[in-house]
């Protein structure tokens, strides 16, 4: 009984792991600022900011490659954390994660058709294709969540085991068509298409950021706004209906922010996978269940998760580059398998 009341009842050191989170952020935004094919130090790298670089190339690689790079990733893991997190709680499943259950998959398939149709009427990399890919995103992303919230209803009542096994199948389908279409496009677009879908932030710029701004600044502070309704969404409908809680209306709403973050990150670097599943469950070990502090430290978990992820793909493996997607796939299937392996000896 102690066990399960120190998750729901953290102690005190809550604020030092928030700290510590942010501490380790700002060190990974340095060690980002000053690692590369040009070093820099610190002190450069603090002049440059400050608009007083020594030279001309320092400010040239700090505000075009670097920081937009590393902003957009802490943004992205932001996101897909939070997103996450809502996710699980939603569908009552703690192995639940966006990717996992076909959202990425749904959004990603719009915004290949979006670049497969719009192909020689705009440029694909203009500013008005990337503000317009968010909007598919979140079509694409809201059509495979229907879907999967249809078919996994047994009894009028979701069941966690069969959303799992549909949301599966649906990704599976979405991924064919993504294929299908990106091996009909131009050779140009093709090369672009295929490297967005491996997720990665290699061509990350302001514009990017600012495309994703809108969606981050109307869904977090609503989803924050909602971490009470997110700890009752664990309850069975029946409990709910009982306390009052306005279900499909609440549940509608959730699943349209989430929706709307993850299609915004996947928008603009492609299927970034495993964060929404890693990083909750990491957020609820340290703080407990309660989202009013898991949901917050799940965002910065994810944004650690992506950032750490990237500066490995974009050194380790220097000149070339590994995407942050491929990164976070090989961290995250074995940690699946192990989440696997533990809920199934829970359950006996």
């Amino acid at each position: 009984m102690k066990k399960y009341a120190a998750r729901f009842l953290p102690g005190s050191g809550y604020p030092a792991i928030v700290l510590g989170l942010l501490a380790v952020i700002v060190a990974l935004i340095l060690l980002g600022l000053t690692t590369g094919e040009m070093h820099l130090s610190v002190r450069e790298v603090v002049h440059g900011l400050l608009g007083r670089a020594a030279e001309p190339e320092i400010s040239l690689v700090l505000f075009q490659f670097r920081l937009p790079r590393i902003v957009l990733g802490a943004l992205l893991g932001l996101a897909l954390g939070i997103a996450g997190s809502a996710v699980q709680s939603l569908t009552r499943n703690p192995l639940a994660d966006p990717g996992i259950l076909g959202i990425h998959a749904g959004a990603g398939m719009f915004v290949v058709l979006f670049m497969y149709f719009l192909q020689g009427l705009i440029p694909t990399e203009g500013a008005l294709a990337i503000m317009l890919m968010p909007i598919f995103g979140v079509a694409g992303g809201l059509l495979a969540a229907m879907i999967i919230f249809l078919l996994a209803r047994s009894g009028g009542q979701m069941d966690p085991q069969r959303l799992v096994l549909v949301g599966i199948a649906v990704t599976t389908g979405f991924s064919a068509v993504t294929m299908y279409i990106s091996l009909k496009m131009n050779p140009n677009d093709f090369e672009r298409a295929a490297s967005w879908l491996s997720g990665n932030l290699n061509s990350a710029n302001w514009l990017f950021i600012v495309s994703m701004l809108p969606w981050m600044l109307l869904v977090l502070p609503y989803l924050l706004c909602k971490t009470h309704v997110l700890d009752l969404l664990r309850l069975d409908d029946t409990s709910l209906v009982g306390l009052g809680v306005p279900l499909q209306r609440e549940r509608n709403m959730v699943l349209l922010a989430s929706v709307g973050l993850v299609a915004a990150g996947v928008s603009v670097a492609g299927s970034v996978g495993f964060v929404g599943l890693i990083a909750p469950h990491m957020a609820v070990r340290l703080s407990g269940l309660s989202h009013r502090r898991s949901l917050p430290l799940s965002g910065l978990l994810g944004a650690a998760l992506v950032m750490v992820s990237d500066f490995i793909g974009r050194t380790l493996f220097s000149p070339s580059q590994l995407p942050v997607g491929v990164v976070l796939s090989i961290v995250g299937v074995p940690y699946f398998v192990w989440l696997l392996r533990t809920q199934g000896r829970r359950s006996r």
